[in-house]
């Protein structure tokens, strides 16, 4: 179980990406493309510099939905390896099997 500490700070940096994704979508747009002037681009990216570094949703850990572990996390399940493996063979996740060959 990961420390509850680093899950609400994790829950935390979420907020903080949704609340400044749309501004950081038009920042990057701006800077990315030639029409806009070269001063326009600039006070682009001196904005965007300026935002809280958790804005940019790179900062965000995918982590297990159950207890936080941050290692092994499986984007189909919202799960990591150890409790996507432990809730299959308990039969909690449907149209999983164990696999034998």
């Amino acid at each position: 179980m990961a420390k509850k500490s680093k899950i609400t700070q994790n829950e935390k940096r979420k907020e903080i990406v949704e609340r400044y994704a749309a501004r950081r979508a038009e920042l990057k747009e701006i800077i990315r493309r030639p029409s806009f002037s070269a001063a326009e681009r600039e006070v682009a990216i001196a904005e965007l510099r300026r935002q809280p570094r958790d804005a940019s949703a790179t900062r965000v850990r995918n982590r297990d939905s159950v207890d936080g572990r941050p290692r092994g996390y499986l984007r189909k399940f919202g799960l990591s390896r150890v409790r996507a493996r432990q809730q299959a063979h308990s039969g909690f996740l449907p149209g999983v099997t164990k696999s034998s060959w």
